[in-house]
C-alpha cells in the first residue's frame, strides 16, 4: 500500500478513537487550547508527514542488502532523508535558543555533535540531492521541528498532559490527512487508495500499523513534554542504531563494516555524553532564569546595603 499520507490519517484517527475511549473511562479530563494554537500545530504537523514523504521519494536513496534464503531483504537505511533527519537536532536547538532564550554547555553542544557524527558515519551510503528534493528537505526539517517544539510548547503553556494533547490534535489531524491523503498520494504515487487489492492480509497489517501508531503517537508526546525536542531526537537516533543491528543480527552481517561499527559506538558514547552533560547544572537552561536570579542577588544585596546604611545613620542620631 503506498499510500503514507492516508496511512497517517488512520493512524491518527486510531489514536483519536483511544483518546475518546479514556475520556469517556474518565482517565483524561476536558482540558482547553485555543483553536489559533491547535490549527499552527496541525498546520506543522501535517506539513511535516508530507514534508518526509516527499523528500523520502525525491532524493536518492542509499541502501543496505541482506538475503535470506531465496529471498532479497532490501533495507533503506539512509538517504537525502536521513541526511534530513541529522538537520532535526541543530534546528531544534536553534529554536530553542531563539524562542525559549536556552543556554547550551560546551559540553551538551560536543556530545550532540558526537551523536550526529557516529549516525552518520554508520548510516549514510551515498547522497544526491536535486532541486526538489531539497526544498522539500527543508520544508520537512523546519515544520517537524517547529511540529515537536509546540509539542513541548503547548504542554508546558496551558498545562496539558500527554493525553490531554492528543486528545486535542489527533482528530483535527485524522481529518484533515484522510480528506487530503487521498490526493496527495495519488499526486505522488499515481495510485488511487481506493484502488488498491485489500486483502485479509494487508488489512492485518493496517490494523497493526494503526494499533502500534498509538504508542508511537503518545511516547513522542510523553518524550517531548517531559524533556524536550532536543532530548527526543538524540534518543530516536538511538533507534536507528537499534534498527541496524537488529538487522545484521536476523538477515546476516553483509554491510557490517569497521566504519560501521565505530559510528555505531560514537553515537552511543554521544547519547550517553548527552543525558550526562544536559543534566547537569548548566547544562541546558532557559537564560531568562538565570538573569532573574542575578537581578534577585543584586536587589538583594543593594536592600541589605540600605539596611546597613539605615542603622548606621540611626546609630548616629
Amino acid at each position: 500500500m503506498s499510500s503514507a499520507t492516508s496511512l497517517t490519517g488512520l493512524h491518527f484517527a486510531t489514536t483519536t478513537l483511544m483518546t475518546v475511549v479514556l475520556q469517556w473511562l474518565g482517565y483524561v479530563q476536558a482540558t482547553y487550547l485555543p483553536l489559533s494554537e491547535l490549527l499552527k500545530f496541525v498546520i506543522f504537523a501535517n506539513l511535516s508527514i508530507v514534508g518526509m514523504n516527499l523528500s523520502l521519494m525525491w532524493n536518492s536513496v542509499g541502501f543496505y542488502q541482506w538475503f535470506l534464503k531465496n529471498y532479497r531483504m532490501t533495507f533503506f537505511s539512509v538517504n537525502g532523508c536521513q541526511i534530513a533527519k541529522l538537520c532535526m537536532i541543530p534546528v531544534s536547538c536553534l529554536l530553542e535558543v531563539i524562542l525559549d532564550n536556552v543556554r547550551y554547555s560546551r559540553d551538551t553542544k560536543l556530545s550532540i555533535v558526537v551523536v550526529l557524527i557516529g549516525v552518520a558515519v554508520c548510516t549514510v551510503t551515498d547522497v544526491s540531492v536535486n532541486a526538489r528534493g531539497l526544498i522539500a528537505a527543508v520544508i520537512a526539517v523546519w515544520s517537524t521541528a517547529l511540529q515537536q517544539y509546540y509539542v513541548h510548547f503547548l504542554q508546558r503553556k496551558y498545562s496539558l498532559g500527554s493525553f490531554n494533547l492528543l486528545g486535542h490534535t489527533a482528530p483535527v489531524q485524522a481529518a484533515s490527512l484522510l480528506l487530503v491523503g487521498p490526493f496527495v498520494d495519488y499526486w505522488l504515487t499515481t495510485k488511487r487508495v481506493d484502488a488498491y487489492d485489500y486483502n485479509v492480509t494487508s488489512v492485518f497489517f493496517i490494523i497493526s500499523s494503526c494499533t502500534i501508531a498509538v504508542g508511537t503517537n503518545l511516547s513522542q508526546f510523553i518524550c517531548i513534554g517531559r524533556f524536550t525536542a532536543v532530548s527526543f531526537q538524540v534518543l530516536g537516533h538511538m533507534k536507528t542504531i537499534l534498527v541496524l543491528i537488529m538487522g545484521f543480527i536476523f538477515f546476516g552481517k553483509e554491510g557490517l563494516n569497521l566504519h560501521v561499527v565505530v559510528g555505531m559506538l560514537l553515537a552511543v558514547i554521544g547519547m550517553i555524553w548527552y543525558g550526562n552533560a544536559s543534566s547537569k547544572p548548566g547544562g541546558k537552561e532557559r537564560r531568562i532564569h538565570s538573569l532573574s536570579n542575578d537581578k534577585s542577588q543584586k536587589l538583594g544585596a543593594l536592600l541589605d546595603k540600605g539596611d546597613v546604611d539605615d542603622k548606621k545613620w540611626t546609630s548616629r542620631t
